[in-house]
């Protein structure tokens, strides 16, 4: 078996038994499983750049990572990743920062990335290349002569061309992601913008990739485990609300425009205006962990939540309810899974999401014989399969929060249908049917040593 090779900005910690966030979860479950090198940057900022990666041993995985310069960091990471790349594959052009240094940066530091992993390859390596911030490092590897397979999957959404369009580097991105033999995306709308972006850039010798869906899935098993072990004050509260009769409705998301979190806040207020019989009787519970913190647009919106959180409280709460329970700080996954298990409703309503793993925890957690009912985004790639959620627009606050009233009315005899359709199709979707579809089809692909790889229009050294 070929040494599978997994790249990705960040380099996990495998001596970890739990990772947070869906990349990292996904990629540790498969690296551990099957072995190999994982590389990506190891988080430090240094004067200067080294010569060589470093290079550690975990069981049968090399870590192989390094270091930015603060310079880097600012242009390829805040500068161009998230200040670019981020907003426009999120649809919020308004949000785009366009910077002929930024993406310099960005370029410059995925050619980086390409001479440090060049360096620790085999001939026979498969090449698994992840999310937007390695757009261009493909192209930058078969520049040093690697004729490896390599795949490249996309985390985040891909935008239709007329968004896509609104970058000046558009076609370039375009041309780099030709130079992967495979290009994986988590949705079916994904695959078609994309496919529909290269029409608008055909070259009679252009390169070839193939393309398609391979929406990613969790650990069900695992994860199910995990809700079974609730810690003693994840049991006190849930004694507590059966005490009292009150239900609990659980948002977990990173702090980032995308997740829809204001718009959420504003559809839990409607909820209680709309019908009073909720007044007392539900709380709503929203982990938010800090992300991107030196990205302006986070800080804004940190503000704005916490604004509607306390002014919701000031609003409705008694002395013995508070109807919002905001929380902006790393949760342990186990603690998570076991707060899934005990809240009626998962909320989950991103403005765009590329899948959101948090609705398939949501489902995975559940007690079958008295299951919750996931809200879900019909904007969240998860819909695509997800389709016995109750799907929402994230944009209607009163048609989100009659989901909600709907959700904590739905009868045992269907909530138990909704929520055995759902983990039926997460578990045959699951991390390791994502892991092994993708490689599978990237085995497949014609060898890159005879095929056209590196034909067509290239993108200029920068």
């Amino acid at each position: 078996m070929s040494r599978l090779v997994i790249v990705s900005n960040r380099v996990a910690d495998l001596r970890k038994k739990t990772q947070t966030g869906g990349l990292a979860v996904g990629l540790a479950d498969a690296i551990r499983s099957r072995g190999g090198l994982w590389f990506g940057w190891n988080g430090k900022i240094e004067a200067e750049i080294p010569d060589e990666p470093s290079v550690t041993e975990i069981g049968n995985v090399k870590m192989v990572s390094a270091p930015l310069t603060r310079e880097d960091y600012d242009c390829f990471y805040v500068g161009y990743a998230n200040s670019v790349l981020w907003p426009l594959f999120h649809y919020r052009l308004d949000l785009v920062r366009n910077q002929d240094e930024a993406y310099a940066g960005y370029r410059r530091v995925n050619a980086y990335f390409a001479r440090m992993l060049a360096q620790q390859l085999q001939p026979d390596d498969v090449i698994w290349i992840h999310d937007y911030q390695l757009l261009t490092m493909a192209l930058e590897l078969r520049r040093l002569g690697c004729r490896q397979r390599i795949g490249f999957f996309l985390h985040i959404p891909f935008p239709p061309h007329d968004v896509l369009s609104a970058s000046p580097h558009h076609q370039d991105l375009l041309d780099a992601l030709l130079s992967h033999d495979l290009v994986g995306f988590q949705t079916e709308t994904d695959l078609e913008n994309f496919r529909n972006c290269l029409e608008h850039i055909e070259h009679p010798d252009r390169a070839e990739a193939e393309a398609d869906a391979f929406p990613i899935g969790i650990d069900v098993d695992d994860f199910a485990k995990l809700a079974h072990h609730a810690s003693d004050d994840v049991l006190l509260d849930r004694i507590r609300r059966g005490i009292l009769g009150r239900a609990q409705i659980i948002g977990v998301d990173r702090l980032d425009y995308s997740k829809g979190l204001p718009e959420r806040m504003r559809a839990f207020n409607r909820l209680l205006e709309l019908y009073p019989e909720h007044q007392r009787a539900v709380s709503y519970l929203q982990i938010a962990p800090p992300t991107r913190e030196d990205v302006s647009a986070y800080s804004d919106i940190r503000r704005e939540l916490e604004g509607l959180a306390g002014a919701i409280n000031g609003r409705h709460a008694d002395f013995n309810w508070t109807p919002v329970k905001y929380i902006h700080r790393n949760v342990a996954r186990e603690k998570l899974a076991s707060l899934f298990r005990t809240s009626n409703v998962g909320l989950v309503t991103p403005l765009r999401d590329g899948m959101n793993l948090v609705a398939k925890e949501y489902v995975a957690a559940q007690d079958p014989e008295n299951p919750g009912v996931l809200v879900l985004s019909h904007f969240a790639g998860a819909a695509e399969q997800m389709r016995e959620a109750l799907l929402v627009n994230p944009y209607d606050t009163d048609g989100v929060a009659k989901a909600i009233h709907h959700a904590l009315a739905i009868p045992l005899d269907e909530r138990q249908a909704r929520h055995a359709a759902l983990l039926k199709r997460i578990t045959e979707h699951d991390a390791q049917w994502w892991l092994e579809t993708f490689l599978e089809r990237l085995a497949g692909c014609e060898h890159p040593a005879s095929s056209p790889a590196l034909k067509g229009p290239r993108l200029a050294a920068i």
